[in-house]
């Protein structure tokens, strides 16, 4: 079931298209505080979002920026605004299609599914794996937390990935090296333990002390 979100500052525009979304088995969320909306998408992780260009505090413009900073998702611009400056400005920050209002549920209905199946038939989801905050991009393999941004080495943007991607789980040092250095033999089982420190001094300067958990004798997790 692919993930929509609508950011959208007229309510009853955003329950209306909620309501019939919902009925194509798309999970819908629509946007209520709009202080913070790089935030809501990290936490939704949308697979396409419908983004209005006249929103309180700022505009579509410079949610799109922002969000744009962090995902490839696929972002609709949906506007009354639509005006031939509108709808430039709209591409060039990084929209992927322009919906004037008023406009047909069955359209734009159409519209999305055209462009889900165009996105999914050749890419991920997002480029960014989240947890408590911590947030792993995985297009520049920094890693942000809060107001703060660390750049990593390959070694810690693999080890930090496989943790995030089975968060809650161990996993075993053996399992670690493989991934990390699958096409050496040799790989002394001191170099993992210097490649941890390494990343824990890292998390440290996040304000992350005990973000990496060791289970001992075992492996390495992020519960």
């Amino acid at each position: 079931m692919y993930k929509i979100m609508i950011v959208e500052d007229d309510i009853t525009i955003a329950k209306t298209m909620k309501d019939y979304l919902k009925r194509w088995d798309y999970d819908v969320k629509y946007i209520s505080d709009f202080k913070n909306i790089t935030d809501q998408v990290i936490q939704f992780e949308p697979q396409l979002i419908l983004l209005d260009i006249m929103l309180p505090y700022y505009n579509g413009f410079y949610w799109c920026t922002e969000i744009r900073k962090i995902s490839k998702v696929p972002i609709i611009f949906i506007s009354s605004a639509d005006d031939n400056m509108n709808i430039v400005m709209a591409m060039n920050m990084g929209g992927d299609d322009f919906i004037a209002k008023p406009f047909d549920l069955d359209v734009i209905t159409a519209k999305i599914g055209a462009l889900i199946r165009r996105t999914y038939s050749f890419q991920g989801q997002l480029n960014f794996i989240e947890h408590n905050g911590v947030l792993l991009n995985l297009s520049d393999t920094t890693l942000t937390y809060e107001d703060k941004k660390i750049e990593m080495t390959k070694n810690d943007y693999k080890i930090l990935q496989i943790l995030m991607e089975n968060v809650g789980m161990v996993v075993t040092r053996e399992e670690l090296m493989q991934r990390l250095w699958e096409n050496d033999n040799f790989v002394d089982d001191n170099t993992l333990t210097v490649n941890i420190n390494r990343l824990r001094r890292k998390l440290t300067e996040l304000g992350q002390n005990d973000f990496i958990k060791t289970k001992k004798g075992i492996g390495y997790m992020v519960e």
